[in-house]
């Protein structure tokens, strides 16, 4: 039977297949036995061109494949910069946690809950979700060269928001990817270092 990682790779052959092997391992050092929902952003790539892709596990199926903004101080057409600080308006990598969807200023949008001490773990208390925006589209690209820019969180476009977050929401992962290497480094899932508890933290 095929890994995991082989059939990321067959359902997205897009997507950088050494990106998709580290979402596999963190995903699956989070969950022994993954299925459901998994989301890989690779923020490596430029904001112009798609880099968000939602899979169905159960399936091995690619549900979206999509643009995604980053944050304002976390780069222009290029990300960059990266932060776990309330107030910084930058991305934050790593693994997460989907909770429920609700409404907010951005309409319908999906908490997220971080899950790597000091990369993302005060995701929540930032609200760093899941949203539409009217800057993420092909037209701003053309007028800009670039996608308009979050407060931190990975907006998509309005017209597939709904159906997106309904696809990932209620306890799905999230995981985001750049070249960080005090990340990449301190990253349990990235390496499947377990914590002295052996268990993730509780959703807040």
């Amino acid at each position: 039977m095929p890994s995991l990682v082989e059939r990321l790779t067959e359902a997205a052959p897009s997507a950088d297949p050494a990106v998709l092997r580290l979402a596999a391992q963190a995903v699956a050092c989070a969950e022994p036995h993954p299925s459901g929902r998994l989301a890989v952003i690779d923020y490596s790539r430029p904001s112009s061109e798609p880099r968000l892709w939602v899979f169905d596990l159960d399936r091995s199926a690619l549900l979206h494949e999509e643009l995604v903004a980053h944050g304002r101080n976390t780069g222009e057409l290029h990300a960059q910069r990266f932060s776990n600080v309330p107030g910084s308006f930058a991305s934050s990598l790593g693994l997460f946690r989907t909770l429920d969807p609700y409404y907010g200023r951005n309409g319908y949008s999906l908490r997220m809950q971080g899950l790597e001490p000091g990369y993302n773990d005060r995701a929540y208390e930032r609200a760093i979700v899941i949203h539409g925006a009217d800057y993420v589209t092909s037209s701003f690209i053309d007028r800009t060269g670039r996608l308009g820019r979050s407060l931190g969180c990975p907006a998509v476009r309005t017209e597939v928001a709904r159906e997106l977050i309904d696809s990932l929401s209620g306890g799905q992962y999230l995981f985001a990817y750049y070249p960080d290497p005090g990340w990449l480094a301190d990253s349990r899932f990235v390496s499947c270092r377990s914590m002295a508890s052996g268990e993730l933290p509780a959703a807040p």
